[in-house]
Formats: C-alpha cells, sequence, structure tokens
C-alpha cells in the first residue's frame, strides 16, 4: 500500500517579522536624510545671490559665488589660516599624544590613573576652555601673562596680537585635544602582539631601532586613523577660535567656519556662506579620501605581509 508524504506546513510570518528590517534601518534612513537635507540646502544657497538685507536681488547666479572666490584675498587667507592651523594642531597633537602613550604603554594602576586624569580637558567643552584661556592669558591680570612675565616677557599680546594669535589658540587646541589623541594611540599600543617585541628584547635590538622599525610601522594604521579624525575637526575649527578672537585681529584667524559665521549672521550674505561651507566640504572630502586610502594600502600591505 503506497504512502502519500505530507508536505510540512510553511511557517507563516508574522507582521512584525516582516516589518522588523525596515524598522531597524529607520535609524540609519533618518540620519541620511538628516545630512543630505542640510547639504543639498546649501548646494541650492550657494548658487544664488542671496542676501537677507537684499531680499529683492536674490537669484541664480550659479557658479559666480564659487568663481569670485579665485580673486578674493580674504578667501585665500582663510584657506591659508584653516589649512595652517590644521597642520600645526594635528602635528604637536600626534607627536605629544604619542609621547604620553608611549610613557604609559605598560598597563599599571598609576598608569590607568594618570591616563584618566589627562582625559579631563577633553571633558570640558571646547568653547568653555576657550573662554578659560582667554581669562589665563589676559595682558593685564591673567595667570599664565603672569608667569611668563617672572622670565622677562611680560609684555607677551598671546591672542590680541596678529604675530602671537596662531600660537595662542593651537595652544588651547592642542590642551583641549592631545588627550584624544593619546588614549587612540595608546589602546593601539596595548593591543600591539608582544612576541616581536621580546625577540627584539632577548636580541639586545636598541630601543630606538625598535620604535622605528616595530613599533611605528606597526601603529601606522592607529596613527593614520587618530590624525584623520583630528584633521577633520581641526580644519573645520570654529568655538576655540571664535570664542577667543572672533577671527582676528584683522583676519589673522579667519578660518572656514568663522568666516562663514560672520558672512551669515553679521553680512547676512547667505549664498557666500553656503558657498565657503561647500569649499570646505570639498576640501575635507579631498583630505579624507587621501588619509582613507593610505589607510587602506598600508592595510593590503599588512595583509601581504601575513
Amino acid at each position: 500500500m503506497a504512502t502519500t508524504s505530507v508536505a510540512a506546513p510553511k511557517p507563516r510570518t508574522s507582521l512584525g517579522q516582516a516589518v522588523l528590517p525596515y524598522l531597524l534601518s529607520l535609524p540609519a534612513l533618518l540620519v541620511c536624510v538628516g545630512i543630505l537635507v542640510p547639504f543639498v540646502t546649501s548646494v541650492y544657497y550657494s548658487l544664488q545671490r542671496y542676501n537677507l538685507a537684499l531680499p529683492y536681488t536674490r537669484g541664480f547666479i550659479w557658479f559666480d559665488n564659487y568663481t569670485g572666490f579665485l580673486t578674493d584675498t580674504d578667501f585665500w587667507n582663510t584657506v591659508r589660516v584653516s589649512l595652517e592651523y590644521t597642520v600645526l594642531t594635528v602635528g604637536i597633537e600626534l607627536v605629544l599624544g604619542l609621547g604620553i602613550a608611549l610613557l604609559l604603554r605598560r598597563p599599571s594602576f598609576l598608569h590607568n590613573v594618570i591616563s584618566v586624569a589627562l582625559l579631563l580637558p577633553l571633558m570640558i567643552a571646547p568653547a568653555i576652555a576657550a573662554l578659560m584661556w582667554k581669562l589665563m592669558t589676559n595682558p593685564n591680570f591673567g595667570i599664565l601673562s603672569y608667569l611668563i612675565g617672572l622670565v622677562g616677557l611680560g609684555n607677551f599680546k598671546w591672542a590680541s596680537d596678529p604675530s602671537t594669535a596662531m600660537l595662542t589658540v593651537v595652544l588651547v587646541d592642542v590642551w583641549v585635544y592631545t588627550p584624544f589623541i593619546m588614549i587612540l594611540l595608546l589602546a593601539g599600543l596595548r593591543a600591539l602582539p608582544p612576541q616581536p617585541f621580546e625577540a627584539a628584547e632577548l636580541d639586545g635590538v636598541p630601543a630606538s631601532f625598535v620604535f622605528f622599525r616595530i613599533t611605528l610601522p606597526m601603529l601606522t594604521p592607529y596613527i593614520i586613523t587618530a590624525a584623520l579624525f583630528r584633521m577633520l575637526d581641526s580644519i573645520q575649527q570654529f568655538d576655540i577660535i571664535y570664542a577667543m578672537t572672533q577671527g582676528g585681529p584683522g583676519n589673522s584667524l579667519m578660518a572656514f567656519q568663522v568666516q562663514a559665521y560672520l558672512q551669515f549672521f553679521q553680512y547676512t550674505n547667505v549664498g557666500n556662506s553656503a558657498a565657503l561651507l561647500m569649499v570646505l566640504w570639498a576640501i575635507t572630502y579631498a583630505l579624507s579620501n587621501l588619509f582613507i586610502k593610505q589607510w587602506l594600502r598600508l592595510r593590503e600591505r599588512a595583509r601581504g605581509m601575513a
């Protein structure tokens, strides 16, 4: 007698299971919309002659805002200030952060306490830190002005002089953000495999050779990552510079974000402000791609050596 096989019933998919993937992707979609809407709006405004004080002159001028930058000395000063600030802050913070990370490399209770203590500047809002440093560098009653006066530099102008204003804001940035670099590189150092260092110690390899030929190459991906994060933040710095100098004295610290802010809120020139931000985005995009390509190249080299 033949037996007939009965197919097992397919499990029914509930409405909740069907909707769940879309619900999980909803936050990412909202973030994407939250990024794209302001971006597209900025592109739209950057193609217009749009001044809030002269609404009747509003209209599309397409790329005239951008071509006008080519002969604008203030724009090229803004590019120079932003890049100079970025190079100085990122370079100094990398050197200091790496040095501190090397000193705290070996895990211990004391090193962990020092690491936490060094993170305190990072917990202060940059604008608050800038105001605090502005008080400390006040030529009349600032504690730092008093201390350098003891060594014969009583007439040091800090942020009130164009020749020393960049040094002052870079000093504040280094104080605030060096702990960020330090903690990233410290995590990288402690994650490195110990075998190469143990072998080098047994062979009596000099410390300088170990650092330049073993530690630094293995730590390079972490250094690039830290530099990328800081570069993205430094090139669009606003709060420290504006809180201390508002872009002055003169235009000696007129970075992109400060210039765009003043163009919008002081001169009500929406189109020019949006065009400045688009140029800043293009520079940031190019530098980010450069860093990421370098990081990917190092990763591929490491895979090839494995």
